[in-house]
């Protein structure tokens, strides 16, 4: 027995925030000094090696749980289950509900709680958690909810993903830039027709590579005071995971059983255009094969990077035929991975 996914749903904002809407931020380096580019030559260069020329943030009026519990609701309504025959949501994120203006996250109850209550489920025996795991986050939880529902103690989860990173970035640091909310969520259910997840693999790197993503005070040295916001050693990341992704994929595509050419699509984190494409590049070199055309479907160009958020989101535009070129047909095997903050990395494979 394992699971299959019965609906996605998504929440993507309307806000699309462009590359100029930096033009006037005054961007600084660790030091606090203002770096030597102009901004326009920085929206440039970010273009070029990440793809994003505008990304999506959510109103002053908004938090994760609210676009969470929308892209949950899309996608019980997907499914067409009663939510009462949940029995477990799992909610990935990293900061909590961060109310506009502020970096504090709000974590009490859970936003799993939050969204069980906003969409009514009475029955008690419906769990609701959180699950903080970086980046890979979403995938985490659909791989623990597979083992519930494998181990017996549950038929049918709710899975989401969600993430309001504008809120925790530091407005003088550039990567700012990179960062993006949204949501995404799919209901899986018990599955033993051939269909659903196939293999997984899940890895924790810690010894060197913990702090490549953390919490570091503003660039700007004399407003920051105290606060801490999202930081990232972008080099560090990119070389960490050229590396170790692929064969993370690779390991995990090897215990499905299934042929390398019967792979249909890779959907992978949206972290970094280029980063992404050397991966997948050098995925596809450990079986001495070429990079397909159309197998990674990219979307971070138009949403950028809403950490948790990126693969639920855009599996949801694949099912939902909104995505050119791209769509999942019956038997299709696809290739889940993702990577963050950790150094956490997981992968997936699952036949539609």
């Amino acid at each position: 027995m394992t699971s299959k996914i019965i609906g996605a749903g998504n929440y993507i904002p309307s806000d699309a925030v462009r590359n100029s809407f930096f033009e006037n931020h005054d961007f600084m380096d660790k030091n606090g000094q203002i770096l030597k580019e102009d901004n326009h030559t920085i929206s440039y260069k970010l273009h070029q090696i990440t793809g994003i020329e505008e990304r999506r943030y959510v109103d002053q009026n908004t938090v994760t749980s609210d676009i969470g519990f929308i892209a949950a609701k899309k996608a019980i309504e997907k499914s067409g289950i009663n939510p009462e025959t949940l029995d477990y949501i799992i909610f990935a994120h990293n900061f909590g509900d961060v109310p506009f203006g502020t970096v504090q996250g709000d974590t009490v109850p859970s936003l799993a709680a939050r969204v069980k209550h906003a969409l009514g489920i009475k029955n008690n025996f419906c769990v609701a958690y959180d699950l903080l795991f970086g980046c890979p986050g979403w995938i985490e939880g659909v791989i623990q909810a597979n083992s519930f529902i494998k181990s017996g103690i549950a038929s049918r989860c709710l899975v989401i993903g969600a993430e309001t990173l504008s809120r925790v970035v530091d407005i003088h640091d550039r990567d700012s830039m990179i960062y993006a909310d949204g949501a995404g969520a799919v209901v899986i259910e018990a599955c033993s027709s051939g269909e659903g997840i196939l293999s997984h693999l899940s890895a924790s790197h810690t010894h060197k590579e913990m702090d490549y993503l953390f919490f570091g005070k503003s660039y700007n040295k004399q407003s920051s005071g105290e606060t801490r916001y999202l930081k990232m050693n972008g080099r560090r990341i990119y070389e960490f995971a050229i590396v170790n992704v692929p064969a993370a994929m690779k390991k995990c595509y090897d215990d499905s059983g299934c042929s390398i050419d019967k792979l249909s699509k890779i959907i992978i984190h949206q972290a970094n255009e280029k980063m992404d494409e050397e991966i997948v590049k050098r995925f596809y070199a450990l079986y001495s094969k070429e990079m397909p055309s159309e197998i990674m479907p990219m979307v971070i160009g138009k949403l950028g990077n809403s950490s948790v958020a990126t693969i639920p989101t855009l599996l949801s535009m694949i099912l939902d035929n909104e995505l050119e070129n791209h769509e999942i047909s019956v038997g299709d095997i696809v290739l889940f991975a993702s990577v963050g903050a950790g150094m956490n990395i997981n992968a997936m494979v699952y036949r539609f």
